[in-house]
């Protein structure tokens, strides 16, 4: 017989060789862990009103990129994200602008360099297709704020002018009386148009008019948004019916407007200066490449550029290249390290969920957005 301590002894290492066996067989036999969810995207950021120090800043917003929805045209993306669609579809070459592939990532180039000159009123670039509204600056208050969208110009034959004028007068639900050269060419291509247009929903004014110091010119709505951010009006300027409201609201009678053309926006953000193109107008012949080197020279020569670091950065020839050659339409730094221009895009642009932006102008009403079908009919019906 075994002794009592030898029993004890043999028993405990069973018991211990069962545990572990236990154990082992519990561990093999678990379910595999749950793979880690993905963070939802954030919401995008409205890209319509921004804040900025005038004395240090001349850039606003943030890129953004986000993927195409079901059903989706570029258009449609363009209006969601307070966009024109040249500004859309520049940012996004070989992307299919009315058959865009479900998921195709779609860069929103809602980061803008403010135009050269003076920031009061009312200023139009006619190159980017965007207005800029300079409010007056509060009292005591470093900084400056601005609202931008997207407008439509004139067509070639029928050029906005450049200069400066000013608000003369405001118009809620306005006629439309159509000039007598309008009227001819209309009448040319066999859609002749009468005397007045009354308000309502097919009046290409829209619902608001700003009427500008230029007989015949002015800033209006329309009744067919797909236009904003084409070369489609009769030199008027036209805005998203979302978007005229709210400048209509906030521009009183009176406000200064400067129309200008630069297609080579350069500007300082944080310790670095920033360049944005866009493409050249068809109609315009200047030396663009002259006077972005003299662009360079005297703003690399300002009290902003003096500023902390500014000074020892030194331009990236290779990318400064490549973005004017680009004519993407895209905000970025070029006087960061050498980096390739899709590598700048990936480390400075925020991923954003295809909805609408918290504090849009639009409330997502598409119901009275034309179908490819129509834009197709319409763009063959100009002439």
């Amino acid at each position: 017989m075994l002794s009592l301590s030898l029993r004890f002894s043999l028993i405990t290492s069973l018991m211990a060789i069962l545990l572990l066996s236990g154990c082992q067989s519990l561990f093999m036999s678990s379910a595999p862990l749950p793979a880690p969810v993905a963070k939802p995207l954030p919401v995008a950021i409205a890209s319509h009103e921004f804040s900025f120090d005038p004395a240090q800043e001349d850039v606003v917003g943030t890129l953004q990129i986000t993927t195409v929805n079901e059903e989706d045209t570029l258009s449609d993306i363009a209006r969601r994200f307070n966009l024109g669609y040249e500004e859309i579809v520049s940012a996004n070459p070989g992307v299919d602008p009315w058959i865009p592939k479900v998921g195709t990532p779609i860069v929103l180039p809602t980061q803008f360099i403010l135009p050269e000159g003076p920031r009061r009123g009312i200023v139009i670039n006619l190159a980017a297709m965007r207005l800029f509204y300079f409010p007056p600056k509060a009292k005591n208050s470093k900084l400056q704020k601005v609202i931008t969208h997207p407008l439509g110009i004139g067509r070639v034959e029928w050029k906005t002018p450049q200069g400066t004028t000013s608000i003369i007068a405001k118009k809620e639900n306005p006629a439309w009386i159509p000039t007598a050269s309008i009227r001819k060419e209309h009448a040319a291509n066999g859609s002749p148009l009468p005397a007045i247009v009354p308000p309502g929903p097919d009046n290409p004014m829209g619902t608001h008019v700003l009427r500008l110091g230029w007989t015949n010119y002015a800033i209006h709505g329309t009744d067919k948004p797909p236009s904003i951010g084409l070369r489609g009006s009769h030199g008027c300027l036209r805005m998203y019916p979302e978007d005229i409201t709210g400048i209509y609201d906030a521009v009183p009678v009176g406000t200064p407007v400067r129309v200008v053309n630069q297609p080579h926006l350069l500007g300082w953000r944080g310790d670095h200066l920033y360049l944005q193109t866009y493409p050249i107008l068809e109609d315009d012949k200047r030396n663009h490449k002259q006077r972005l080197r003299q662009s360079l020279a005297n703003i690399r020569s300002t009290s902003k550029a003096k500023l902390g670091v500014r000074p020892q950065n030194k331009i990236d020839p290779a990318l400064l290249k490549e973005i004017i050659q680009s004519e993407r339409t895209l905000s970025l730094p070029i006087t960061q390290a050498p980096t390739p221009l899709l590598t700048l895009l990936d480390q400075h642009a925020l991923k954003v969920q295809n909805t609408l932006p918290r504090y849009a102008t639009w409330s997502g009403d598409s119901s009275q957005q034309l179908t490819v079908a129509e834009i197709v009919k319409m763009a063959e019906g100009e002439p």
